[in-house]
């Protein structure tokens, strides 16, 4: 077996570093904030976003340890309520973010350059290389359904923008099916909002309904809610 050289640990070695300078300039100077975490967590907030190494919730917004209940996979998406037994990852943590932590908010945050949507709009959903991230993205199917027919090499980036938003307004959508978040936009209890950052342009849109449009927001602006 190869021992592992000073080039391949680089990164590992980084993450270390990283660490060292968080206890330094974040855990031992703010030890009145982490003493309270061991209380438990209340964050307002819960964030559906993608897996994608650059588009971190908690760097865009600028947010503390506590304020945000972060869930990642691939493409932000969420499927449908479905009750059917068996292990669901993604309705498991939005569960306990709702019902447990008493979320106020859910942000689906979507974003520019989005390798699962490409994934989606594949005509096999890339089956042939990536199994497992095919069959997930098909939750989305309805946006893969939306945008064929449209999709010319000219188009191909425009669409693909397209696509990424509505795949955010398609996880607001189905958010709406689970009950227990249902019932809580109906006593005004919980809103839900589906923002897109384009990390190409530093910038962030927000939809204003649940089937959008899609608006920029302003620096100092809090978007209205897509939903409750």
């Amino acid at each position: 077996m190869d021992m592992p050289t000073e080039t391949s640990t680089g990164a590992l070695r980084r993450l270390i570093e990283g660490f060292d300078r968080f206890r330094g300039q974040h855990f031992e100077n703010d030890a009145e904030l982490y003493d309270s975490l061991l209380e438990g967590q209340h964050p307002e907030v819960m964030v559906i976003a993608c897996s994608d190494s650059r588009t971190d919730p908690a760097i865009i917004c600028g947010a503390r340890p506590g304020d945000l209940f972060v869930i990642r996979n691939v493409a932000a998406l969420v499927p449908a309520y479905e009750r059917d037994n068996r292990p669901h990852g993604t309705a498991a943590a939005i569960e306990f973010g709702v019902a447990a932590l008493g979320v106020r908010h859910i942000v689906v945050l979507g974003h520019s350059f989005c390798a699962g949507v490409r994934c989606l709009l594949e005509h096999d959903h890339g089956r042939d290389r990536f199994a497992f991230v095919s069959d997930w993205v098909g939750v989305a199917q309805e946006v893969r359904d939306e945008m064929d027919g449209l999709v010319t090499e000219a188009e191909r980036l425009l669409i693909a923008r397209r696509a990424e938003q509505a795949a955010v307004l398609l996880s607001l959508r189905h958010l709406a099916t689970y009950p227990f978040i249902s019932e809580r936009i109906r006593e005004g209890r919980l809103s839900l909002h589906g923002w897109y950052f384009h990390f190409g342009w530093g910038t962030l849109q927000a939809a204003e309904g649940p089937r959008g449009p899609f608006r920029q927001v302003d620096p100092g602006e809090v978007p209205r809610a897509a939903s409750g």
